[in-house]
């Protein structure tokens, strides 16, 4: 059976626009209106979805056409739609950038796109960046645009207005400076680095709701993919798995591959424990993250 859901795929002119904040806020936005919201990072970044887990509550899986490829994406999305209410997508870079893009997913699952725009010292403008990006690609399915770090309430009534009549105001978010999230020469800090992000992306998510609810996007149709029954190669196998401070750089989907194909997985710190998880009867095999 197909299901309908509330879905989005939420983009920016380029990096540095505020997306993961924003992605973040309106996943707990949603969350405190009382829906289920499962988010997605498009490309391999495991940062930003430790962002978006802290928002969802829930494990935030990658979607991306070169490194998942197209049926892995329509199985996620698939499966998503049967469990959760809303389906948030948070796009990478700009965009247009990258072979293939956030647009180029956005296209292939006709999921409705938004747009976040860093409105600092922009005035009209905003409205023409917004429609521009938007024509670049007809097929896309305009579900609005996001005014991100106002100057004032008078700034985002500019922007508001300077919007044509097809693209929706989702709303915007002030400049608050202690919201940023920080950032090294590889991205953002890890979510467990940031002690109050909790609190951050609560302040952010009642700035977006400030004048009321978020409305929820528009509803995509998702298809049931073609069965893809696995084997359970690994069964009666333990797997151990170094996870700790240093070795962090995990992608739920492989775990829940491998759990899929029948393992049993064990967890353990090349930093703090003294040896490895106990072997089992069915022998054992050992993998660690570089």
């Amino acid at each position: 059976m197909s299901f309908n859901k509330p879905a989005l795929l939420l983009s920016a002119p380029a990096s540095n626009q505020g997306k993961t904040l924003v992605s973040a806020a309106l996943a707990r936005a949603w969350r405190n209106q009382g829906y289920t919201v499962q988010a997605f990072k498009c490309g391999p970044d495991f940062l930003d979805p430790m962002i978006l887990q802290t928002a969802t509550g829930r494990a935030v899986y990658n979607l991306d056409l070169g490194m998942c490829g197209e049926a892995d994406i329509a199985q996620r999305l698939y499966q998503t739609a049967a469990e959760a209410d809303v389906i948030l997508v948070e796009g990478v870079m700009g965009l247009y950038d990258g072979q293939p893009s956030s647009a180029d997913i956005a296209l292939k699952f006709n999921l409705p796109l938004a747009l976040t725009i860093d409105a600092s010292g922009m005035a009209q403008t905003f409205g023409a960046l917004a429609a521009g990006l938007y024509a670049h690609a007809p097929g896309l399915r305009p579900a609005g645009v996001i005014g991100n770090r106002l100057g004032s309430a008078h700034h985002g009534q500019i922007l508001r207005d300077s919007l044509p009549a097809n693209i929706p105001w989702l709303g915007g978010m002030l400049r608050q400076d202690e919201l940023s999230l920080p950032e090294r020469h590889l991205g953002l800090f890890r979510a467990n680095e940031i002690s109050d992000l909790n609190e951050r992306i609560a302040r952010a998510a009642s700035l977006l709701s400030s004048n009321g609810p978020v409305p929820l996007p528009p509803t995509t149709t998702f298809q049931p993919p073609p069965q893809n029954d696995i084997p359970a190669l690994l069964s009666g196998r333990r797997i151990a798995i170094a996870r700790d401070e240093a070795f962090c750089f995990i992608y739920q989907a492989n775990l829940d591959c491998l759990q899929a194909l029948g393992a049993e997985l064990s967890f353990f710190s090349p930093l703090s424990d003294q040896q490895l998880p106990e072997l089992t009867p069915s022998g054992y095999r050992a993998a660690t993250q570089s």
